[in-house]
């Protein structure tokens, strides 16, 4: 399956506006010119010129009563927004676009601050967190090679409520997004009880708050990456899963796993990795490697697009 081609047609299909601040990177500029090649998204490059002075100040006024208690003075907001990053978030915010996409020149905890900062935290999932669509060439795995792994960029020691969070924003995403029904496994070093440790307890009891959150989600832990993805070996291991071998969306105990994992994938399996694809806000954005290349920024623009949708 050409998951690409799929997620640009999906987001032509219904045109939304997807704000770059990053206009000075050369792969944005470049993502902005296959984007409009294609058509799947109203792209803003937030360059100088595109900045409404009059909007800029009304966001710094409006940013700084949300936390003036946590700044010094307004001078500090005023620096924030010398960055058209929190512009570009605040736009989202004010509906002026639909979603946002940065990372290129921003680290993963920039994009996160102000994302969590002007557009807000869902009040029922309750944590910002992330997500990769991994697509794999030529494997039978996950759905057709496409899987969901999470999360990969944000939390780096989740607790077992933060876990739930983290697989239920996940398994809706690759719901809308990739159209699959999700099959989530909560992956660990042991498959139902083959291990014992601490690392294993915030697992189940992560799987076990899931559950709760979303009863009629097909969920399963711990798990063994092999055990959830490969149907033979989880006939061996644990034949009664309901996962059946056939997980596609992949939920990592840590962030430390999550990354080395996708970076892994990406590389040794030549995979298209999109993201980070930020979950759990009022409003969709992604944050992106700083490795990435301009297709992988158009491409995130095309999941952003189809989150607003």
């Amino acid at each position: 399956m050409d998951i690409i081609a799929q997620l640009r047609r999906k987001a032509a299909s219904s045109l939304k506006t997807v704000a770059l601040p990053e206009y000075k990177d050369s792969r944005t500029v470049e993502a902005l010119r296959i984007i409009e090649k294609e058509g799947f998204a109203r792209a803003i490059l937030l360059t100088e010129d595109r900045i409404v002075k009059g909007d800029r100040e009304r966001y710094i006024e409006e940013f700084y009563g949300l936390y003036k208690n946590k700044m010094q003075d307004r001078s500090e907001v005023e620096k924030l927004f010398a960055d058209p990053l929190y512009y570009a978030a605040m736009m989202v915010r004010e509906g002026k676009a639909d979603g946002f996409v940065a990372g290129a020149a921003h680290t993963t905890s920039d994009v996160a601050r102000a994302a969590i900062r002007c557009i807000g935290v869902q009040e029922r999932i309750g944590i910002a967190c992330s997500c990769f669509i991994m697509s794999v060439p030529d494997c039978a795995y996950g759905m057709e090679g496409n899987f969901i792994f999470a999360d990969c960029g944000v939390i780096p020691d989740p607790s077992p409520r933060q876990l739930a969070c983290i697989a239920v924003a996940s398994a809706e995403l690759g719901e809308k997004v990739l159209g699959i029904k999700p099959r989530v496994a909560f992956l660990s070093y042991s498959t139902k009880g083959s291990a014992k440790g601490k690392n294993i307890d915030k697992v189940v009891e992560g799987l076990r708050i899931a559950k709760e959150m979303s009863p009629g989600m097909i969920i399963d832990g711990e798990l063994q990456v092999d055990a959830a993805i490969v149907p033979d070996v989880a006939r061996i291991k644990y034949p009664d899963s309901p996962v059946g071998g056939a997980a596609n969306v992949l939920i990592f105990p840590d962030l430390e796993s999550g990354n080395i994992a996708y970076k892994l994938t990406e590389r040794l399996a030549k995979a298209r990795a999109l993201g980070p694809l930020l979950m759990g806000l009022n409003k969709p954005c992604s944050d992106l490697s700083r490795g990435c290349s301009a297709e992988d920024i158009a491409d995130c623009t095309a999941v952003t697009a189809i989150r607003a949708q």
